[in-house]
């Protein structure tokens, strides 16, 4: 499936993207300057296992996991809707492209990344939006596409800063595998607080 123009994903959508380009997704930055610590194992381990060249991470934030993946060998980009983000990853992870860009209009031509993938995203996602940055994942994505996020079995939505609609939990890989049935299933398990994360599942499929 090929996007090539943005979707009508309604006054939601829109309203959630502003807010993480203002000054709440500044106060996010603030609040995890030290999210990395402890993530470098996964990440290690994950890409040896799996070879990749290429890397996308939607919604990369400052870099926390983006400075474990950078590598001489890896063209690795991230993208955010928040510039102060993205200058702090210009300027603090070497080697890794920051773009400005929504998820669910990846600037970015069809099958350009051996890995795509999302770490605390798409539970930030709303209902309407959330099919098109998924399918914008898998679009981007050569081989592998990604997810680490907050787990339930049904949709459950969580209070969170005083903003409505702003975070769900739901099985992200159900969604995937349903919306994706082409897409093979080659890891999924669960990351923990004392390893640098914050209870959540990832998933990882295979074109």
């Amino acid at each position: 499936m090929t996007v090539t123009e943005p979707r009508d994903v309604g006054e939601e959508a829109r309203r959630l993207e502003a807010l993480w380009g203002g000054r709440f997704g500044d106060d996010y930055i603030t609040r995890n300057l030290t999210a990395a610590r402890g993530r470098e194992a996964f990440w290690s381990r994950l890409l040896g296992a799996h070879l990749v060249r290429n890397v996308l991470e939607i919604g990369c934030n400052i870099g926390a996991n983006l400075q474990w993946i950078a590598d001489p060998g890896r063209h690795v980009v991230g993208v955010d809707v928040n510039h102060g983000a993205l200058q702090r990853l210009r300027h603090g992870v070497a080697g890794v492209d920051g773009v400005l860009a929504l998820a669910r209009t990846l600037p970015f031509r069809t099958a350009s990344f051996d890995l795509v993938f999302t770490a605390g995203v798409l539970i930030h996602q709303p209902e309407e939006a959330l099919p098109a940055v998924m399918d914008e994942m898998v679009r981007c994505s050569r081989r592998y596409v990604a997810c680490v996020e907050y787990f339930a079995e049904t949709t459950v939505e969580v209070p969170y800063r005083g903003e409505r609609h702003a975070l769900f939990k739901r099985n992200y890989g159900g969604l995937f595998a349903t919306r994706w049935p082409g897409l093979a299933l080659r890891e999924q398990g669960e990351l923990r607080r004392d390893a640098g994360w914050d209870d959540v599942t990832y998933w990882l499929f295979e074109k």
